[in-house]
C-alpha cells in the first residue's frame, strides 16, 4: 500500500510569503501602548475644559486648562520680579520634595526589608513585631504627625521620619509574605548540600523573595508620596506639598493644581523606573 505525500496548494497561505503591507503585531501593540494614555489625556482636558466653561462653578473652584498653564509658567519662571512661588520655583520646590522621599522612604525601605527577612525566618520575631507593624500600617499620617512636631521640632527631621514610617510597614509586610512563602524544599536542599544559615537566606530567600520584595518597595513609594503633603503641612516651604498647602490658604486653586499636577507627574516617572528596576533585577517573574 503507496501514500501520497500530502502537497500544499501553491495558493496555500502558509506557501506565501508575509504582506508587508500588514504591520506587524508588535508594531501595533506599541502603538496602542502610546496612543491610549494620550488619547485619555486629550478626553480629560477637553471634559475639564467643558466644565470649566459650563459656568457651574466659579473660576476660583473650577479654573480652565488655560489659566493652569499660565500658574505653571508663573511658578517655573521670574516673572515681575517674582521668582517662582515664594521666591523658588517648581523644580525647586519638587527637587527639595523628592530629596526628602529619597531620605524618609529610603530609611523606611531598608529597615522594611531588614525586619521582613528576620520576620519570615525567625517565627518568635514575626510574632513579637507583626502586631506593632499592623497597627502602625492602618494609621494615617496625620494621626502621628503632630505628636512628632513635639517630639522632633518643625524642621526636616519631622518630615523625613514621618515618610520613613509611611514606608517602612508595605516594604515589612510584603518581605515577610515573600519569606515564608519560599519553597522549603528550595532551603532544606542547599543545606542538605552543606550551605549555612548565612548562605541560605542569601542565596536561596532573597532570591526567591526579592519579586515581592519589590513590589513591596513600589508601594512604599507611592504611600510616601501620598504623605508628602501631610509631612510638609508644616514649614513645608520651600517644597512642593508646602506650596499647594499655601496656595490652598489663599484659595490660589491653579497653583494648587499646578502642584497636584507635578507630584502626580513625577510619581508616574519614578514608578515606571522602579518597573524597569524591577524587570532588570527578576526577569523571569511572569514567564513560565
Amino acid at each position: 500500500m503507496s501514500t501520497t505525500p500530502l502537497l500544499l496548494k501553491p495558493d496555500d497561505p502558509a506557501d506565501l510569503p508575509p504582506d508587508p503591507r500588514v504591520p506587524a503585531r508588535g508594531g501595533w501593540t506599541r502603538v496602542r501602548h502610546v496612543a491610549l494614555p494620550f488619547g485619555s489625556l486629550l478626553l480629560f482636558l477637553a471634559l475639564w475644559q467643558l466644565l470649566a466653561a459650563s459656568g457651574t462653578w466659579s473660576e476660583t473652584l473650577v479654573p480652565p486648562p488655560a489659566k493652569v498653564w499660565d500658574a505653571f509658567i508663573d511658578v517655573s519662571t521670574t516673572h515681575g520680579g517674582v521668582r517662582g512661588y515664594n521666591g523658588t520655583t517648581l523644580v525647586e520646590h519638587l527637587g527639595i520634595s523628592l530629596r526628602r522621599i529619597a531620605l524618609g522612604a529610603g530609611i523606611g525601605i531598608a529597615a522594611g526589608v531588614v525586619f521582613g527577612l528576620l520576620m519570615g525566618t525567625v517565627g518568635w520575631v514575626r510574632s513579637l513585631f507583626e502586631p506593632w507593624i499592623t497597627f502602625l500600617r492602618t494609621l494615617p499620617p496625620l494621626a502621628y504627625f503632630s505628636l512628632l512636631i513635639i517630639w522632633l521640632g518643625i524642621n526636616e527631621e519631622p518630615k523625613v521620619t514621618l515618610l520613613a514610617v509611611a514606608a517602612f510597614p508595605p516594604v515589612a509586610v510584603s518581605t515577610t509574605t515573600a519569606v515564608a512563602a519560599v519553597p522549603k524544599s528550595l532551603t532544606e536542599a542547599a543545606r542538605a548540600l552543606g550551605a549555612s544559615r548565612w548562605s541560605v537566606v542569601r542565596d536561596v530567600v532573597v532570591p526567591s523573595a526579592l519579586p515581592e520584595t519589590l513590589t513591596g518597595v513600589r508601594l512604599a513609594v507611592g504611600v510616601a508620596y501620598s504623605s508628602l503633603v501631610a509631612a510638609e503641612l508644616v514649614n513645608g516651604l520651600p517644597g512642593i506639598g508646602g506650596m499647594v498647602k499655601d496656595a490652598a490658604n489663599y484659595n490660589n486653586t491653579p497653583v494648587v493644581l499646578v502642584g497636584i499636577i507635578a507630584i502626580g507627574v513625577s510619581g508616574l516617572i519614578i514608578d515606571g523606573l522602579l518597573l524597569r528596576l524591577e524587570r532588570t533585577l527578576v526577569p523571569w517573574r511572569g514567564r513560565a
